[in-house]
């Protein structure tokens, strides 16, 4: 069964602004989910290149971004819990969307397994194919599963060698970011338990302060322009 993390907590997170150094280097690939490096809120997001389902490369340039984007990465189609919380944070796209957000949700599945292998062909937003690793790694988000969880999966039919099309046994510790059309790092959740996942209530009260923040932005900067003008006698 998926659980969600306290909300309260998460909300006293968002409001947080973290501004230390891990030690060693996020993109390398970890022993365990629990040592998986993060970025964090107030850092720029790196470029990354990924795989559309029809197996089209995809790059994100955080200097080129023209609208906020939620950016979430799963184990891949062969998680029930993965598959559990994509279907819950459906009940937020169409908000999302209404505010101006992109929706991307990056797997380490190979492109031919990203629909085949989810139980919602359907899904309006882009799922995308990182089993290079590039994303996962840029984020600080990579491990090595182990040779004992490796064979156990296979034991229940999920062969991670055949999702991703390569032999390195990575998965991202599941995470949810938000990225301001700046390029920048507002929001970010990580919990290296897959089974404990980002509620969607709370997403859409981070994507929500971010949403209003960037409204009264402009409001403040339509006054002062207002009043220029009118100090000018135009």
């Amino acid at each position: 069964m998926i659980k969600f993390q306290n909300i309260l907590f998460v909300l006293c997170c968002m409001l947080l602004t973290i501004s230390v150094q891990a030690a060693g280097q996020r993109t390398d690939i970890h022993a365990d989910a629990n040592d998986v490096q993060p970025l964090l809120p107030g850092m720029k997001a790196p470029a990354f290149d990924v795989l559309t389902v029809a197996g089209e490369p995809v790059r994100f340039n955080p200097d080129q971004m023209t609208k906020p984007l939620v950016l979430s990465f799963f184990r891949g189609g062969w998680c029930p819990y993965c598959n559990l919380h994509l279907a819950e944070l459906r009940k937020a796209e169409s908000e999302l969307e209404a505010m101006g957000f992109d929706i991307w949700f990056i797997s380490i599945d190979q492109p031919e397994q990203l629909y085949t292998s989810l139980d919602q062909p359907d899904i309006g937003y882009e799922i995308l194919s990182d089993s290079k690793l590039d994303a996962t790694r840029s984020f600080g988000l990579a491990f090595r599963v182990t040779d004992e969880t490796v064979e156990k999966y296979l034991q229940w039919d999920i062969d991670l060698e055949a999702a991703s099309g390569e032999t390195h046994h990575v998965l991202p510790a599941p995470s949810t970011f938000i990225i301001a059309a700046d390029g920048v790092i507002r929001f970010q959740y990580t919990n290296p338990d897959y089974a404990v996942r980002l509620h969607p209530d709370v997403l859409l009260a981070a994507a929500r302060a971010y949403d209003d923040e960037v409204n009264d932005r402009l409001r403040r900067q339509y006054r002062k322009n207002k009043e220029a003008k009118e100090s000018s006698g135009n």
